[in-house]
């Protein structure tokens, strides 16, 4: 079984890898990313290879990971087959581009973008194709000129595949990247979807494109914006507290987390999402009337930011 188009498919991401990481060590200026190329041994429960892609102690990125992988399984967990259950257990074919990038300032927002695509099928039927991905934008301090581009650029990026898109998968993110056991949302949100087959494959793939190109329009105007503001201890405390937020959401709640970890994927490249450094105290909270305090109140709150 294969999906169709592998090799235009996995060109695209590939490439798409490429630009991004390009992308953020010309503006870091410091740092290089390590390039960690990957092939799973024969005999073990998946199959494939894959890039990760990952820089440490720059100028402006404390952690910035970007991985590309590309593998084969005998049988589909189950976090990929929450909408589909009649897919359980059959084998499937993965590929995808994601990434994590943790700021060293915190008024830099930490972001993360995803596109995949996965087919599965049992024995004697046809593969079933569907996409998935988006971005999310998790500022420490707030701005609204920040919330507004980055979701003017994904609703730009949405607009060609119909007026419903940017509502749709707005939503979707909303509700999707939100610490339940905090009732509370991760970040100021973006766009998700998943499980997305509608108008085919070539449909699909272009959806993919569409959302992997709009990402560094969306997120390095912010960091470029943002980067050179002083900060200090205070700012770096919240900035580590609101770091355990993120921690939090990946491991318990994040589908591709639990995904990769229960298809027997790789560990290193799986967890490229987690920061360096991170703090954890006891029933945190901001001083009222404070910036760190207007994140959660203004900001940690579903808006219409277009």
């Amino acid at each position: 079984m294969a999906i169709t188009d592998t090799a235009d498919a996995r060109a695209y991401l590939v490439d798409l890898q490429q630009r991004i990481t390009h992308a953020i060590a010309s503006v870091d200026g410091k740092a290089a990313f390590l390039r960690d190329e990957w092939r799973k041994a024969p005999g073990e429960p998946l199959q494939g290879d894959g890039v990760t892609m990952i820089m440490e102690d720059g100028a402006v990125f404390e952690r910035a990971g970007c991985g590309f992988s590309h593998v084969r399984g005998p049988k589909l967990p189950p976090s990929a087959t929450q909408h589909r259950p009649e897919l359980t257990g059959a084998p499937f074919e993965a590929m995808g581009v994601s990434l994590v990038f943790h700021p060293r300032n915190p008024y830099v927002p930490t972001v993360h973008m995803n596109v995949r695509m996965i087919a599965a099928g049992h024995s004697g039927q046809a593969p079933v194709c569907w996409f998935g991905g988006g971005m999310d934008l998790t500022p420490y301090y707030g701005f609204d000129e920040d919330c507004t581009h980055f979701h003017r650029v994904c609703h730009d990026a949405l607009q060609a595949f119909g007026d419903d898109k940017y509502p749709r998968f707005k939503a979707w993110c909303d509700d999707y990247f939100f610490n339940k056991h905090r009732s509370e949302p991760r970040g100021i949100g973006g766009i998700f979807y998943d499980d997305f087959a509608e108008g085919g494959t070539d449909n699909g793939l272009a959806l993919m494109r569409a959302v992997g190109d709009a990402f560094l329009d969306a997120y390095l105007p912010i960091v470029q914006r943002r980067m050179g503001m002083a900060w200090g201890e205070r700012e770096r405390q919240h900035q580590l507290v609101r770091r355990g937020r993120y921690v939090e959401f990946n491991l318990v709640w994040d589908r591709g987390t639990h995904f990769g970890l229960q298809s027997g994927g790789r560990t290193e490249s799986i967890l490229l999402s987690m920061p360096p450094q991170v703090a954890w105290t006891y029933q945190y909270q901001p001083e009222p009337g404070s910036p760190e305090a207007a994140l959660t109140e203004r900001y940690l709150v579903p808006r219409a930011w277009v």
